[in-house]
C-alpha cells in the first residue's frame, strides 16, 4: 500500500508543482482583476458539479461495487456493470451539459448574483461556456479512473491533472492570441478535459479494462450501487454547498475577493492533493478487497497507517499557513500584477483555511471506514451536520471578515466532520486505533513544535537581515529550515521510540 501511496502522492506532486507554474502565470497576467474573479467563478462551477457527481459520491460507490463484482461474479460481469453506468453517465452529463449552455446567463445569475450585471456578468457568461464542458469529460476520467483504481493501476488517475496544468500553461502563454488572458486559461480548461479523457480512455484499454456503453439492465448491482451513490451524492453536494456558498458570496465582495479566495485555495489544495486524496485514492480499494476477504484486522491496520501517514505530511503544511502566510503567498504569486495588498489579503484567506487542514486529511481516511463497508449513509450525516455549522459560521463572518472569514468556516466546518467521522467509526468498530497510531501521532506532535520554533526563530532572527531579498528566497530560508527541523526531529524521535522494542528482542536471542 506504501508503494501505491507514493506513487499517486508524487504523480500528485507533479500535478501540484504545474499547477504553481500556471497560478503563477495567471497572477502575472491577471493579478487579482475583475478578469480573474470571472474566471475564478467560471472554473469553480464546473468543479463544484464534478466534486458532487464525480470524483468523491462517485468513486465511493463504484470501486468497492466494482471491486466486489469483480472478485465475486467474474471479469464479464464487471465489464457490463462498467458499460452500464457509463452509459447512464454519458445520458446525465448530456442532458446537464445542454441545460447549462442553453441557460448560462440564469444559471450565472444563481450561482454568482453579484455578477448579476455589467462587464463581470458578460465575461462569466462567455468563461462558463468554454470550461463548462470540461465536466463531461473529466467525469468520464473519473470513470476509468475508478476502474483502474480497482485493480491498484493509480498512475494514469493519478497522472491527468498534470495535463490541466500543462494545457493552461500553454493558452496562457499564448494569451495574445486570445481576446484576454481570462479567456486563454479557459480554453486550456477544455483542452485539458479532452487530453485527460484520452490518456485515461488509453490507459484502460491498454489494461483490458475498458469496456463500451452498455443499455443498463436494473438488476441488484446496479440497485446496490445506486443505493450507495446516492447518499454520497447527497455528502458531497453538502460539501459543495459550503463550497457554492463562498463562490456566491464572494461575487459581493470588492474586486479581488473572488481572486484571494482562489489564490489560497490553490495552496491549501497542495497538501490535500498530495496527501488526503493519495490516501483515499489508495485505502479505499485496498479496505475493501481486505473487507470482502473477511480480514477486519487487516482493514482496520491499512486505515491506521494511512492515518499516521497523512497527519505526518499535513501538519507541517498547517503550521506554515499559520504562522508565515505572507512569505508563502508573496513567494509563490506575489509578482507583476499580485500586489502587495492582493498578498496581505490571499495570505490571511490561507491562514484561515490552515486551521482546518489536518481534518480534512484525516477525513479521507476515516471516511474509508463506511464506504469500504457500503455505508455512505452515515458519512452524509456527519457531512450534513458538518456543513450547517459551516454555512450559519459564513453568514455570521463574511460581512465582517470578507474572503478569510469564508475560509475559517470553512475549516471549522471540516474539524467538526472529522470528529463526527472519528466518533462513529470507533464506537461502530469500524475503526480500529492502537498504541502504534497514537506513538505516531505523538511523535508528529513533538515535531510540529519543534517546527513552529524553528520558523519563529527564522522569522526573529533572519525576517528583519533579508528582507531585501526577493520573496521567493525567503520562502526558501523558511523552507529548507522548517524541513531539516521537522524532519530531523521525527526521525531522532521515531529512533528512541523503537529502541526499547530492539533492547527487548536483543534479551531474547
Amino acid at each position: 500500500m506504501i508503494r501505491a501511496f507514493v506513487s499517486v502522492s508524487l504523480w500528485t506532486l507533479l500535478s501540484r508543482i504545474t499547477g504553481f507554474l500556471r497560478d503563477i502565470l495567471l497572477a502575472r497576467l491577471l493579478g487579482a482583476s475583475l478578469l480573474m474573479d470571472a474566471f475564478a467563478v467560471a472554473f469553480r462551477l464546473p468543479n463544484h458539479f464534478r466534486a458532487i457527481f464525480g470524483e468523491g459520491a462517485f468513486s465511493s460507490a463504484f470501486v468497492p461495487a466494482y471491486a466486489r463484482i469483480r472478485t465475486q461474479a467474474g471479469e464479464q460481469a464487471s465489464r457490463r456493470f462498467q458499460g452500464e453506468v457509463l452509459t447512464l453517465m454519458l445520458i446525465a452529463q448530456g442532458l446537464l451539459l445542454a441545460l447549462v449552455l442553453a441557460f448560462t446567463p440564469g444559471f450565472i445569475r444563481l450561482l454568482a448574483p453579484g455578477f448579476s450585471s455589467g462587464p463581470a456578468m458578460t465575461l462569466a457568461v462567455e468563461l462558463t461556456r468554454i470550461t463548462f464542458p470540461y465536466l463531461a469529460l473529466v467525469s468520464l476520467v473519473v470513470l476509468w479512473t475508478g476502474v483502474l483504481n480497482a485493480e491498484k493501476r493509480f498512475a494514469a488517475g493519478a497522472a491527468a491533472p498534470v495535463l490541466l496544468n500543462f494545457a493552461m500553461i500553454s493558452t496562457l502563454l499564448m494569451a495574445g492570441f486570445f481576446a484576454t488572458g481570462a479567456h486563454a486559461a479557459a480554453w486550456g480548461v477544455l483542452i485539458a478535459g479532452v487530453l485527460e479523457a484520452g490518456l485515461l480512455a488509453i490507459a484502460a484499454f491498454r489494461a483490458g479494462l475498458l469496456a463500451p456503453p452498455v443499455w443498463p439492465r436494473w438488476n441488484g448491482e446496479l440497485a446496490r450501487f445506486f443505493r450507495a451513490f446516492g447518499p454520497a451524492v447527497i455528502g458531497s453536494a453538502g460539501v459543495q454547498i459550503a463550497m457554492l456558498a463562498d463562490t456566491i458570496i464572494v461575487t459581493f465582495l470588492p474586486p479581488g475577493g473572488a481572486s484571494s479566495l482562489y489564490y489560497a485555495d490553490r495552496l491549501y489544495q497542495l497538501p490535500i492533493g498530495v496527501i488526503a486524496v493519495a490516501a483515499g485514492t489508495v485505502l479505499l480499494p485496498e479496505m475493501s478487497k481486505r473487507l470482502a476477504a473477511g480480514d477486519e484486522a487487516g482493514a482496520h491496520r491499512a486505515q491506521n497507517q494511512s492515518l499516521a501517514i497523512s497527519l505526518a505530511l499535513a501538519i507541517p503544511f498547517t503550521a506554515a499557513f499559520l504562522f508565515i502566510p505572507e512569505a508563502i503567498i508573496a513567494g509563490f504569486f506575489g509578482y507583476g500584477a499580485f500586489g502587495e495588498e492582493a498578498v496581505r489579503n490571499a495570505s490571511a484567506v490561507l491562514a484561515a483555511y490552515g486551521w482546518g487542514l489536518p481534518a480534512v486529511v484525516a477525513i479521507r481516511s476515516l471516511v474509508a471506514s463506511f464506504h469500504a463497508r457500503g455505508d455512505t449513509q452515515t458519512p452524509l450525516y456527519a457531512s450534513v451536520t458538518a456543513i450547517a455549522l459551516n454555512l450559519f459560521l459564513k453568514m455570521l463572518f463574511w460581512r465582517d471578515y470578507g474572503a478569510a472569514g469564508l475560509a475559517f468556516a470553512t475549516a471549522m466546518g471540516a474539524i467538526a466532520n472529522a470528529v463526527i467521522l472519528g466518533t462513529l467509526a470507533i464506537r461502530q468498530k469500524k475503526a480500529g486505533p492502537d498504541a502504534e497510531l497514537a506513538l505516531q501521532l505523538a511523535i508528529s506532535v513533538i515535531g510540529t513544535i519543534w517546527l513552529v520554533a524553528t520558523l519563529l526563530l527564522v522569522r526573529e532572527l533572519f525576517g528583519s537581515r533579508v528582507g531585501g531579498l526577493p520573496a521567493f528566497l525567503m520562502l526558501g530560508i523558511y523552507t529548507l529550515s522548517a524541513a531539516l527541523a521537522y524532519g530531523g526531529i521525527l526521525f531522532f524521535c521515531a529512533r528512541i521510540a523503537h529502541l526499547p522494542l530492539r533492547l527487548r528482542d536483543a534479551q531474547r536471542l
